[in-house]
């Protein structure tokens, strides 16, 4: 009994020095999200990472096709099978299956593509409406 209330004071000690930790961090924070994507910018990296044409809003419309795509394919796949069942419970049932898992993937594909244009717009507000460069012109 003594161990595990030492296991738990341990974890409570731990917690309190990561959030004392990250609160230090926060206060010598100097900067925002853009100035940081500034200063790490590269000479041979694009200059547009956020907004309309940024890279992460490029990266995942190209992920959001290619499940979309390979979702529909599966819902064909699943519908021919369910054609082609002949009545046997069991195909029918993997039918059914393959068309339901196909359509849990389109919606979790839609919902990742909204947390990532969320998250993005959270860390930098402008460049998510109005698809400006968060680099802006740099002297390099």
């Amino acid at each position: 009994m003594k161990r595990q209330s030492l296991t738990n004071y341990a974890a409570v000690l731990s917690a309190t020095v990561v959030v004392a930790a990250l609160n230090v961090a926060q206060a010598y924070a100097v900067g925002s999200v853009t100035q940081g994507v500034d200063a790490a910018h590269g000479d041979q990296q694009p200059s547009n990472l956020f907004g309309n044409a940024g890279v992460f809003s490029t990266i995942s419309n190209v992920l959001l096709f290619i499940v979309g795509a390979v979702a529909v394919i599966m819902i064909i796949i699943g519908g021919l099978r369910y054609v082609v069942s002949g009545g046997d419970a069991s195909q029918v049932q993997a039918a059914k299956n393959t068309i339901l898992y196909a359509l849990i993937g389109v919606i979790v594909a839609i919902l990742a593509y909204a947390a990532v244009n969320f998250v993005v717009a959270s860390f930098v507000p402008n460049a998510a409406t109005n698809g400006q460069s968060v680099t802006g012109t740099s002297a390099r």
